[in-house]
């Protein structure tokens, strides 16, 4: 019988070859961030399941307050690691917490605004969404729509927040199911 961090290592480290395997996420780099139109090509955790999510960035009302969420409602979160555009999750990383990529250009929803939202290229050749500068990610411990799981998580060595209309991170909180995660998410 295992003991209960064995089996909590096991389920992350399948969790994330899962992702990888499904995501095929790759490396992450930024060389360029650019505000964006309204036009609405469709986004998605990897450039081969374009039709996972559109490129339509959302605010929906949570406990923790309004919140950016994509339009299936996935919430989204920036990661303090990161400075300025350049995207610094890769690997293991962006297994549980899945860039939101596009083939496009992003679009604003209600209550989002438009001149916030841009792209920035990663090493793999994909655009990831950007919010305020802050490139934005899914977290694959959020199985349902609006769920929070990862706020406050401190994975990968810097700490995973939802983000403000205003793209700033809401640090003041966290989900109550954050202090059971796995280490990593």
């Amino acid at each position: 019988m295992r003991s209960k961090p064995l089996a909590r290592l096991a389920a992350v480290t399948t969790v994330a070859l899962s992702a990888i395997a499904i995501a095929a996420c790759g490396s992450g780099s930024s060389s360029k961030h650019t505000t964006t139109g309204t036009s609405a090509p469709a986004a998605s955790l990897t450039p081969s399941s374009t039709s996972a999510l559109s490129g339509t960035v959302d605010l929906a009302n949570s406990s923790l307050g309004p919140i950016l969420i994509t339009s299936q409602g996935r919430t989204l979160y920036l990661w303090q690691a990161d400075t300025g555009a350049k995207s610094t999750c890769i690997g293991a990383c962006a297994a549980a917490w899945p860039p939101l990529v596009t083939t496009g250009r992003p679009t604003a929803g209600s209550g989002v605004t438009s001149s916030l939202l841009g792209t920035t290229k990663r090493a793999n050749g994909t655009e990831q969404v950007t919010y305020n500068s802050h490139p934005l990610y899914l977290f694959a411990g959020d199985t349902a729509s609006r769920q929070t799981n990862g706020q406050g998580s401190n994975g990968f060595g810097a700490p995973w927040y939802v983000l403000s209309p205003q793209g700033n991170p809401l640090t003041g909180a966290t989900a109550s199911t954050t202090s059971s995660s796995p280490t990593g998410y």
